[in-house]
């Protein structure tokens, strides 16, 4: 099977339209698409530095699957309080100019719960009033989800809170429920949906920009962007310094109930993640652009040490052991022959946003110390997978 790649900004679609696909299929079943939780699993070792843990001889011959957790879920607000500088006009992702003249009633929604997260980072979390159902760290638990069936914007729920502006992004729709939105006198800013790494600063500025607050968009940039260089020198601390005993990953996005097998390449956003953990990404490596489906030959290609996945889509197809049973190929890759799979929560591991510091800890943690990560990839799947990116 074959495909176009996508550019860049189409990724953030393509994962939406997955997400609505396994959505449609577990109504058409009679099953509720549930809510995402946050990730319970014992993580001893998440709130140690990475130089602290125990390191394994050889990161591209680990045996055995681990899951990449973080220590918290809590967004850390920026030290200043200044008001909102209100009206403000800003020229959306889409080309329209938007005036904003009231932020008391805040709702920030997208498919990975990335702008929620922000908002609170600049902290305006008590002026939300709504989540989408990927948006879970703590002090989001009591706020109304407005996306039904996973990740389908439901127009009345939105209504129903009157927000007086609605942050969001391409990853989640339809449009026509925001020109709805529009139409009903909300102001609603889409902002840019380009998730990766090195864009985090600009989606804060953005958001910022939106709701009033640049001083706090400049200093929650400031201060991300450090974090994010401080765990890129942790890593390059315990990563090998040859590039040929570097571990060989691939990210590999599945839907076991809707029959979605994707591989995700250079411009995902995912090759971004791999390489700040000193990775090599191997579907780039082979010549994969964006995210495309997945081929046995492009696996056998890739030859990968490493597959990292959603926790949530690992458990869609029962497993490690269910992965290779639906996927004969990869028994022809040493990340199949040693079942070397490194799963993470949906909701963390591409939202790109105050918590990307911590998620590049986590998957070095899990990619070179898997003794100090627990192996939650191993467990049951759940009796209904929840549709999330």
């Amino acid at each position: 099977m074959s495909s176009r790649p996508l550019t860049p900004g189409a990724a953030s679609r393509l994962l939406a339209v997955a997400a609505l696909l396994t959505a449609s299929l577990l109504a058409a079943s009679g099953c509720a698409a549930a809510s995402a939780e946050p990730v319970d699993a014992d993580c001893p070792a998440a709130a140690e530095s990475l130089a602290s843990v125990d390191l394994v001889d050889d990161p591209r011959s680990a045996i055995g699957p681990s899951t990449a957790c973080l220590s918290s879920h809590v967004i850390t607000a920026v030290d200043d309080d200044t008001a909102p500088s209100l009206p403000v006009t800003v020229t959306d992702a889409e080309g329209r100019e938007v005036e904003i003249t009231d932020v008391s009633r805040i709702l920030p929604v997208d498919i990975s719960g990335t702008i929620a997260a922000t908002v609170f980072g600049l902290g305006l979390g008590d002026q939300v009033v709504g989540r989408d159902s990927s948006t879970v760290f703590d002090g989001t638990e009591d706020l109304p989800v407005v996306t039904k069936t996973g990740h389908t914007l439901n127009a009345e729920a939105i209504l129903e809170l009157a927000p007086t502006v609605m942050l969001t992004d391409t990853t989640i729709g339809p449009k026509e429920v925001r020109q709805q939105l529009r139409e009903a006198g909300i102001a609603v800013v889409v902002v840019s949906d380009d998730r990766r790494i090195d864009t985090v600063d600009q989606l804060v500025a953005e958001v910022a920009a939106a709701l009033g607050v640049p001083e706090r968009g400049a200093q929650l940039a400031d201060r991300l962007t450090a974090d994010i260089e401080a765990a890129s020198a942790e890593v390059d601390e315990i990563a090998p310094g040859t590039a040929s005993d570097r571990p060989r990953m691939l990210f590999l996005y599945v839907r076991g109930s809707a029959n979605v097998y994707y591989i995700f390449g250079r411009d995902s956003g995912a090759d971004s993640l791999i390489e700040a953990v000193d990775g090599i990404d191997v579907a780039g490596e082979i010549g994969w652009e964006g995210m495309k489906p997945m081929t046995a030959e492009a696996l056998v290609a890739a030859q990968p040490d490493v597959l990292v996945m959603m926790t949530d889509g690992l458990a869609s197809v029962g497993g490690v052991d269910g992965l290779v049973e639906r996927i004969p190929a990869l028994a022809q890759t040493p990340a199949g022959a040693n079942r070397r799979v490194v799963d993470m929560a949906d909701a963390d591991i591409l939202a790109f946003g105050p918590r990307t510091a911590d998620v590049i800890r986590a998957l070095a943690r899990a990619v070179y110390a898997p003794a100090s990560s627990p192996s939650a990839a191993d467990s049951a799947p759940a009796s209904t997978p929840t549709p999330t990116p």
